[in-house]
């Protein structure tokens, strides 16, 4: 397999190339996972100024590295550098950066007092959207001064205050699954996972994208996610039947369905819009905001 540097972390390590993306597997982004990255993308991320690339690549990497350990598909290209650095996603304060810390260890854990083994800790600071290791050592010795945290050596886990702290910022409990079917082109799916998906978050939704091929039927996997699912979305645009059979799925196990329609397919719909009540955008950054609305007022 060939081997390419990851332009965000750094590290060479094994790619996988097909006409449009690099599957960059393992590097410091993903450890032990995957993302891409567009092929015409490279280049202009790669030749970016210094001080830009100092300032927004770890910012970057913390970003895919979140995403993908929240069970997110991520797809990025050069378009998005102004997105995640406005996403309401990366964190600002101190302190900001200690909740991410704290719920990277929830979401690793299954109880206060639980060991989350972290390896060569310079590889790391990324879990903080932190500029550098220094920075991630100061959040970890304000967490153990707070009583929230314990380390000994590579050995991490959240105190018993720890522990309801991090289930308290994560809303007193855990994120609700949630199932998010949408048209195939990786762009599209991409803008949803990133300008999307953490309005649902904020809603109290954990999602997670549904796979599939427009050529063959949903499989077992994505129907089993749907199952378990407390709401899914679906996208009409396009009028892919793979997703309303997903959304009539959905309903015949009493799983709420929230659909959505892009305004140029808002007329075309096989079914009528009365009926639907879908939720008409131009933009993501509008679809997050109305679902926002729509899942409040719930």
């Amino acid at each position: 397999m060939d081997t390419k540097r990851c332009v965000f972390c750094d590290k060479i390590v094994p790619v996988k190339a097909n006409d449009e993306t690099y599957n960059f597997l393992g590097c410091n982004c993903a450890p032990g996972e995957s993302y891409k990255l567009r092929k015409d993308s490279y280049e202009l991320y790669a030749s970016l100024p210094h001080h830009t690339k100092h300032q927004m690549f770890p910012i970057i990497s913390a970003y895919i590295r979140e995403s993908v350990d929240c069970e997110e598909s991520v797809t990025l290209a050069f378009e998005d550098l102004e997105a995640i650095r406005h996403s309401p996603r990366v964190p600002v304060t101190i302190e900001a950066k200690a909740d991410k810390l704290l719920a990277y260890f929830h979401r690793h854990a299954a109880g206060p007092n639980e060991t989350v083994v972290i390896r060569q800790l310079a590889d790391h600071y990324n879990l903080t959207y932190s500029p550098n290791l220094q920075e991630l050592v100061h959040i970890i010795e304000k967490l153990r001064d707070e009583r929230l945290l314990e380390r000994t050596g590579s050995a991490f886990r959240l105190t018993e205050a720890g522990w309801r702290e991090a289930d308290a910022r994560a809303g007193g409990k855990r994120l609700k699954p949630c199932a998010v079917i949408v048209t195939e082109p990786e762009e599209v799916r991409a803008e949803w996972t990133m300008n999307v998906f953490p309005k649902l978050q904020q809603c109290g939704y954990f999602p997670r994208m549904i796979e599939y091929s427009p050529f063959n039927k949903i499989g077992d996997g994505a129907m089993r996610t749907i199952a378990e699912s407390k709401l899914l979305i679906a996208d009409l645009s396009g009028a892919n039947a793979n997703i309303y059979f997903a959304a009539g799925y959905a309903l015949g196990l009493d799983v709420p369905v929230l659909c959505a329609v892009k305004r140029d397919d808002a007329e075309h719909l096989p079914v009528g819009s009365n009926q639907l009540r879908p939720i008409v955008w131009e933009r993501t950054e509008e679809l997050a905001d109305k679902l926002q609305q729509r899942l409040t007022l719930a």
